[in-house]
């Protein structure tokens, strides 16, 4: 596996058909591997997750360490792997999202798209500020992540 790195926000429209340009700086990012394909799926806050194909298929490796035999695990599994599509760029830079994604995330006419280091997000505009302003950090934890991270 490369070392994808996805950093920054963009903004784009969607298309009557579905489709969004996915950022030139996160297309470039992909490994050969990748096969100009990003998996898009449901993120836990209402919003989309897309990865490279290499870090999906990390992803996969990990939810085979799962047993399937404990209830917990399999719903978990079945939530992360039942919605994810894979999402090839077209010569424009754009990929077709499903409409249930889109349904499921709100997303309607316009995208925020922000990279986090090895996934992507995709959210409605509206969506993303409520949620930023449910969920920010104070200055506490601010100082504690920076210290254990950068230290």
């Amino acid at each position: 596996m490369g070392n994808t790195s996805f950093t920054g926000e963009y903004r784009y429209s969607i298309d009557s058909k579905g489709r969004m340009n996915m950022p030139a700086k996160f297309r470039h990012a992909l490994d050969e591997t990748s096969e100009d394909t990003f998996m898009v799926t449901r993120g836990n806050t209402g919003n989309l997750v897309a990865y490279s194909l290499d870090r999906w298929r990390q992803v996969e490796e990990n939810l085979r360490g799962l047993s399937s035999m404990k209830t917990r695990y399999r719903n978990f599994k079945q939530q992360v792997t039942r919605f994810a599509t894979p999402c090839k760029f077209d010569g424009q830079g754009r990929i077709a999202l499903p409409q249930g994604l889109l349904d499921f995330a709100g997303i309607e006419k316009e995208v925020v798209i922000i990279g986090i280091v090895d996934e992507i997000e995709i959210w409605d505009p509206l969506r993303l500020e409520r949620y930023e302003a449910e969920n920010q950090l104070d200055e506490e934890d601010i100082d504690e992540l920076a210290d254990e991270i950068l230290g």
